[in-house]
């Protein structure tokens, strides 16, 4: 019999490790110089917890066996878990709160799917209690930190408005209005043509498909639209947005301080499920292979409220980085560690007497203030040639011949 792990599961390798790590690093260096801390919610949830505000499609949960009649299934994403903690842990705390993750998370995959991954990585921040467009700006101009530490290439932020959105698919009869939204979500210019609707509003709705662009160009068009007040508020605030975005990253990129990134404007960036009430945006990367999402990310000012017993709501905005897809992203980029690091030490006994006293050496070498590998010779000695063959091929730079008195002999190998 040979031995797998389960269908959507994967190992990961040590060097895979190593990359995976170094692209985590980077990010929680980014996450804390922008005063973020980091917090670790249980990797298992009631199923109720999983589904609140709507974010989840209850098909995508892995369930667990019932227990004392609750509900349990693995996380399928980070940003209800954080809020129910935040609401019932972090009651008394003062506000905005800045978090961030680096967490695994569990999603079903569909039956006849290519990809039946169901274990992903992800990193990500939450930002609690802020609304209006600086905390949005904080969001996106940490989000580009976060991909310029990375020195990713070839990629696009993409940012639109759920509400302006919403608002502007308000005229659509609601029993096709569903169907419009999918086909907005889904760039499906296709399905549009063939909706049962007059003329005049399937005209509207491939407009809305067409509102994408660069920012200025499309809030131009929108600014001519005869909009209700609600629409018009949320059209004023994106472009507060755009313009607080564009004074620190200025369209020619000639700013110092944050590194320039292609920025478009497109309103038919929405989701197919009720969940975020203002922002939203994505990370797409474009490179020869095709395009796809690294990350993505909204305001979800209700969320915190559900949790809330006298259903008294914060605002909240994040994002989530997929850590795979970044790896994938960056592999042809050479800038990924190739190797796990070498030790840095072979302690080698050359008596058996001498084995107690080569692991003190090597713990010796252990306490260095910076990180030291020492490792000791567990083979029986044979000869010293050998041995140093041996610490050749595993790119170790030096052993330490531990003699039968005790005296350790070091030498370098070149």
């Amino acid at each position: 019999m040979v031995y797998q792990p389960p269908t959507g599961a994967r190992d990961l390798l040590p060097l895979d490790v190593a990359q995976k790590h170094w692209i985590e690093e980077r990010l929680e260096q980014v996450f804390q110089r922008w005063g973020y801390h980091r917090i670790i919610t249980s990797t298992v949830e009631r199923l109720d917890t999983l589904m609140a505000g709507g974010a989840i499609d209850q098909d995508a949960v892995i369930e667990l066996n019932q227990r004392a009649g609750q509900r349990l299934g693995l996380r399928p994403e980070l940003t209800a878990s954080i809020a129910r903690t935040a609401v019932t842990r972090l009651s008394r705390v003062t506000y905005p709160q800045r978090l961030y993750y680096n967490a695994n998370v569990f999603r079903q995959s569909h039956q006849g799917s290519r990809d039946r991954q169901q274990e992903f990585y992800q990193s990500g921040v939450e930002l609690l209690g802020a609304g209006g467009p600086l905390a949005d700006a904080e969001i996106l101009l940490l989000l580009t930190d976060c991909l310029a530490s990375l020195n990713l290439p070839n990629w696009t932020l993409l940012i639109g408005d759920a509400q302006l959105t919403q608002t502007l698919l308000a005229p659509f009869p609601r029993s096709v209005r569903p169907q419009v939204r999918r086909a907005l979500a889904h760039l499906d210019r296709v399905a549009i043509e063939t909706l049962d609707l007059e003329a005049t509003l399937k005209q509207q709705a491939l407009e809305l498909l067409d509102l994408r662009g660069q920012p200025e160009a499309v809030l131009q068009s929108l600014s001519q639209l005869d909009l209700q007040a609600d629409a018009q508020a949320a059209l004023d605030r994106l472009q507060s947005l755009v313009g607080l975005l564009r004074q620190v990253y200025p369209p020619t990129g000639d700013s110092a301080r944050v590194p320039h990134p292609p920025l478009i404007l497109d309103l038919s960036l929405i989701q197919t499920f009720d969940y975020y009430t203002g922002l939203v945006f994505e990370v797409i990367s474009c490179p020869e292979m095709g395009c796809q999402v690294l990350g993505q990310g909204g305001r979800y000012d209700n969320l915190l409220g559900v949790f809330q017993s006298e259903g008294k709501s914060f605002p909240g905005i994040g994002f989530v980085l997929d850590t795979e897809r970044l790896h994938q992203a960056l592999l042809p980029t050479g800038r990924l560690p190739e190797t796990i690091p070498p030790s840095d030490w072979l302690v080698v006994p050359t008596t058996p007497q001498a084995a107690a006293m080569a692991f003190t050496y090597a713990q010796t070498l252990r306490t260095s203030a910076n990180l030291v590998r020492a490792e000791v010779h567990l083979a029986a000695f044979s000869s010293r040639e050998a041995i140093r063959t041996l610490a050749q091929q595993r790119c170790i730079s030096r052993i330490a011949w531990i003699e039968p008195n005790g005296l350790p002999h070091i030498e370098a190998l070149t």
